[in-house]
């Protein structure tokens, strides 16, 4: 009977090399994004029962008196506590829409929004990953993990093998699977689905003792509707397509509903303990990345 041959340490770095080879545009533009948010950020380090040690900071009315630390504060006049850094990996689950109405761009000059919400899940999954934190891609994972073979897979799965040039697709919100309390998930979508199906979905989640956070992407003309004159609206997912004669005149009604969509996800996330932030397609990543991220560290800390 033949023995099954292995592959060798050389082969298998080099179809490590080729796989990695499909994957560098995504990566390389989130590492750049991710590279520029860090230096605008402490980290998502948190004060807790570890032993690794965080910081010193002065002390204040109502700290435990145990935890002065009298060799710092013999060096001058104040007092000085020993702050230790928490220690317990947090499991971060990340999802992306992938429902054709994330496809859409209205210009040239700016991304398309699943094209955005993937640079932004991608360089967000790296932060976590320098932080420490487990990370998984949520409805493809088993388990989430903190490597950086983990990048690997998830940019993977997101943008699809080569040949067959076709995206990670899903639904406009995820079903909601159990996910066990204590874990973050974070969904990356236009939000444009019926106000109940979100709450039905944040509800599922928060229920199981799942914090999470919404990002909003959206195209500048979704939030503007900036068209004038006789317009001709085409449906992306089989709903139809629509003539308006003036759209303009649509304009004010179009972006009364449009603020109330945000406000009843604002609601919606306050009422669960999640949080809702958006961005424009039209906008730096950077500057949703830094929301993110800070949104983030707000609910580790909760």
């Amino acid at each position: 009977m033949n023995a099954t041959r292995l592959p060798s340490h050389a082969a298998l770095r080099q179809g490590a090399e080729h796989a990695a080879a499909r994957l560098p545009p995504l990566l390389v533009n989130a590492e750049r994004v991710a590279a520029t948010v860090v230096q605008g950020v402490h980290g998502r380090r948190r004060v807790g029962t570890g032993e690794a040690f965080w910081q010193f900071r002065r002390f204040q009315h109502g700290d435990p008196v145990q935890r002065i630390d009298w060799r710092r504060s013999a060096r001058g006049q104040n007092v000085f506590i020993r702050e230790n850094e928490w220690e317990a990996a947090q499991s971060v689950w990340l999802w992306r829409d992938g429902s054709q109405s994330m496809d859409y761009s209205s210009s040239d000059r700016h991304p398309g929004k699943r094209e955005r919400a993937d640079l932004l899940l991608v360089a967000l999954a790296m932060l976590l990953i320098r932080g420490g934190e487990r990370v998984g891609l949520y409805g493809v994972d088993a388990v989430p993990r903190s490597s950086q073979a983990t990048l690997s897979r998830l940019v993977a799965a997101l943008v699809g093998e080569q040949q067959v040039a076709q995206p990670l697709r899903t639904p406009s919100l995820p079903v909601a699977g159990p996910l066990g309390r204590h874990t973050h998930l974070v969904l990356f979508s236009d939000f444009l689905s019926p106000i109940s199906e979100i709450e039905h979905t944040v509800r599922s989640f928060a229920s199981q003792g799942v914090r999470g956070h919404l990002l909003q992407v959206l195209d500048p003309a979704e939030e503007d509707l900036p068209f004038r004159g006789r317009t001709r609206f085409l449906g992306l997912e089989d709903d139809g397509d629509m003539t308006v004669g003036r759209v303009e005149g649509l304009r004010e009604a179009y972006l009364q509903r449009m603020a109330a969509r945000q406000a009843a996800l604002t609601d919606l996330t306050r009422s669960q303990g999640w949080t809702w932030t958006y961005h424009r397609t039209d906008r730096p990543a950077q500057a949703a990345l830094l929301n993110l991220y800070g949104a983030l560290s707000l609910l580790g800390r909760a």
